[in-house]
């Protein structure tokens, strides 16, 4: 167990048809959502994104991120605008206690592409500092993505 966060495990794994209701689950919590400051997806809007341009995409590398067992979130791989992208969802339960620091430890060695970027809410301090510990850098560069109220940070992973 680690004694920072009292998790004593994290691993990933491929995500499959059945995950999707939990996962749907996940991103309908309204707190969690304005946090990432990523609006909720309706049930047929949610699976048709995930069938067509996660689990149908061989270039998206998804994994279901379980803690003991459990699935608690999701983190992906994808390429938008020419950008390698990473991005993760975590089950608000979870939220505090490592599970995106553990998370991205484990990921990351997995994502071959460099440079790496993350779009992060400004006001999501707590994944800023989980994406700082893991070597991103935060840009001068503010994204305003489709349908954000507010522009999002960008962070950069130059590194291999």
């Amino acid at each position: 167990m680690d004694k920072q966060t009292g998790v004593s495990n994290v691993t990933l794994r491929p995500i499959g048809q059945d995950d999707l209701e939990l996962i749907f689950t996940h991103q309908q919590d309204p707190i969690a959502s304005q946090l990432a400051q990523f609006p909720s997806r309706e049930r047929e809007a949610f699976y048709l994104h995930w069938q067509q341009n996660i689990l149908g995409q061989a270039s998206v590398l998804a994994r279901g991120i379980e803690v003991d067992g459990l699935l608690v979130g999701n983190i992906g791989h994808w390429h938008m605008d020419g950008q390698a992208m990473i991005g993760y969802w975590i089950d608000r339960a979870f939220w505090g206690r490592g599970v995106a620091t553990l998370t991205l430890s484990a990921f990351l060695p997995l994502v071959n592409s460099k440079p790496l970027f993350a779009h992060v809410a400004q006001h999501n301090v707590a994944s800023q500092r989980v994406l700082l510990r893991h070597g991103f850098v935060k840009t001068d560069r503010l994204i305003q993505e489709e349908d954000d109220a507010a522009p999002l940070f960008e962070f950069v992973l130059a590194r291999c």
